[in-house]
C-alpha cells in the first residue's frame, strides 16, 4: 500500500497553471470526485509486461521498492526507491507542458549511521520523468529503475542519490510475481474503495551504497510493489500501517491496516509461500498490535515496535524498527524504514506508517 496516495497530493500543489479542480473532502485530499477517471473493478485480468507501465486512465499509481541489505562488516541497511504518478485530469499522456501527469520521486537510506532521504518533483510530457513498459524503465531526472535483461521485471538496476547519500543496486528475481487480493483486485475499505495491486517480493540484491563519502558493498533482499487506483480510500480513513516481511524460512508476508476515524481498522494481507504460491488473508486472521512508540526529533510519536499475528500460518512475531528516526520529511511526510523480526520465526522487512 505505501505512502503513495498521501504523497501524491504534493503533485496537486504543482498544478498552479492548470485548470484542475480542487480536491474534495477525503483522505489526503484525494476526495470522492473521480469523475472521468477509470474505476477499479473486480475481474480485470492483469497483463504483463503491459501493466508494468503507466495507466493513464487512473488518477494515481506508484512503483515502489524497499530493500533490506547487509554490508561486508555485517551491518544492516535499508533502501527505498519510489516513483509516483498523479493525474491532474483524465486523458492520455501527451508531449509538452499540457501533459496531465505530475511525478514525485522519493529515495531513502536507513542504516547504522542514521536515516537520510531525498525528493524529486517533475512534470510529464517533457522527458523529465516517466515510465515505459517494454523494456521496463521508470525515471525522474537522473534517478532510474530499469530492466537490464529482456522484458518484465526479472532483472533491474536501481539508482538514486541525495545530498549526502547515493546507491546503485542490481536486483534479480528468483520467484514469481504475486497478485494481492482477488487476483490483483485489492480492497481497502469494504465500501468499494480498491486498487490493482501486485508485487515482486523475491529479489536478490547486490551493489553499493554511499553515505557521507564512504562507500559500502551490500547484498540482501528487495520487494517491489505496483499499485494504481482512482479512489483508493474512504473519507473516514485517516492513515495506514503497512508491512512487507521476508521470513527466514523463505515465505513472505504483506499486511496492512487502514485506520478509521471511528471503529476498527480495515485489515488485509497476503501469505506468500517460499515456492511463490500465495493466499489472500482476511482481516479476522490478522492482529497488528503496537507495543512501543518513539518520539521523533520533530515531536511526532509513532509506533516502532509491533506484535504481528497471522492465524492459520503460525506467525506470532515482534517487529521492531532498525532505525527509529526513519522519518521521511518530504512535502507530505511519513515514516518508512527497515525492521527486524523475532518470535515464532526470524526475518526482516519494511514498515510504513502514514497519518501520525
Amino acid at each position: 500500500m505505501n505512502a503513495r496516495s498521501l504523497l501524491l497530493l504534493a503533485a496537486v500543489l504543482l498544478a498552479g497553471c492548470d485548470d484542475a479542480p480542487a480536491p474534495s473532502a477525503g483522505f489526503a485530499g484525494l476526495g470522492q470526485d473521480v469523475a472521468g477517471f477509470s474505476a477499479v473493478e473486480p475481474g480485470r485480468v492483469l497483463q504483463f509486461p503491459l501493466d508494468h507501465g503507466a495507466h493513464h486512465g487512473y488518477r494515481i499509481e506508484w512503483w515502489y521498492v524497499t530493500a533490506n541489505l547487509t554490508d561486508e562488516q555485517g551491518r544492516d541497511w535499508g533502501v527505498q526507491w519510489t516513483l509516483f504518478r498523479s493525474a491532474l485530469r483524465p486523458g492520455a499522456e501527451q508531449a509538452g507542458w499540457d501533459s496531465p501527469n505530475l511525478w514525485l520521486g522519493h529515495a531513502g537510506l536507513s542504516g547504522p549511521f542514521g536515516h537520510q532521504f531525498a525528493e524529486r518533483l517533475g512534470r510529464g510530457g517533457i522527458g523529465q520523468a516517466g515510465v515505459a513498459a517494454q523494456p521496463f524503465r521508470a525515471w525522474i531526472d537522473d534517478w532510474s529503475l530499469h530492466s537490464t535483461a529482456g522484458e518484465g521485471l526479472q532483472q533491474l538496476q536501481m539508482q538514486a542519490a541525495g545530498a549526502d547519500f547515493d546507491y546503485d543496486l542490481q536486483l534479480r528475481a528468483d520467484g514469481p510475481l504475486v497478485l494481492h487480493g482477488a487476483q490483483g483486485y485489492s480492497e481497502k475499505s469494504g465500501q468499494g474503495q480498491a486498487s490493482y495491486y501486485y508485487s515482486q517480493p523475491f529479489y536478490r540484491v547486490s551493489g553499493e551504497i554511499e553515505r557521507d563519502g564512504q562507500r559500502y558493498r551490500v547484498s540482501g533482499q528487495a520487494w517491489l510493489d505496483r499499485e494504481w487506483s482512482s479512489q483508493p480510500l474512504a473519507a473516514e480513513q485517516q492513515g495506514w500501517d503497512w508491512f512487507s516481511l521476508h521470513l527466514d524460512g523463505g515465505a513472505k508476508l504483506m499486511l496492512f491496516q487502514v485506520r478509521q476515524t471511528e471503529g476498527q481498522p480495515y485489515r488485509a494481507g497476503t501469505w506468500i509461500g517460499a515456492d511463490g504460491r500465495s493466499q489472500a488473508l482476511r482481516g479476522e486472521q490478522i492482529q497488528l498490535s503496537p507495543l512501543a512508540t518513539t518520539e521523533l526529533d520533530n515531536g511526532r510519536r509513532v509506533p516502532t515496535r509491533w506484535r504481528v499475528q497471522v492465524a492459520g500460518h503460525g506467525v506470532d512475531v515482534e517487529v521492531e524498527a532498525l532505525q527509529q528516526q526513519a522519518w521521511m520529511g518530504t512535502t507530505f511526510p511519513y515514516w518508512e524504514g527497515p525492521v527486524r523480526l523475532q518470535g515464532s520465526g526470524g526475518g526482516r522487512g519494511y514498515l510504513e506508517m502514514t497519518g501520525y
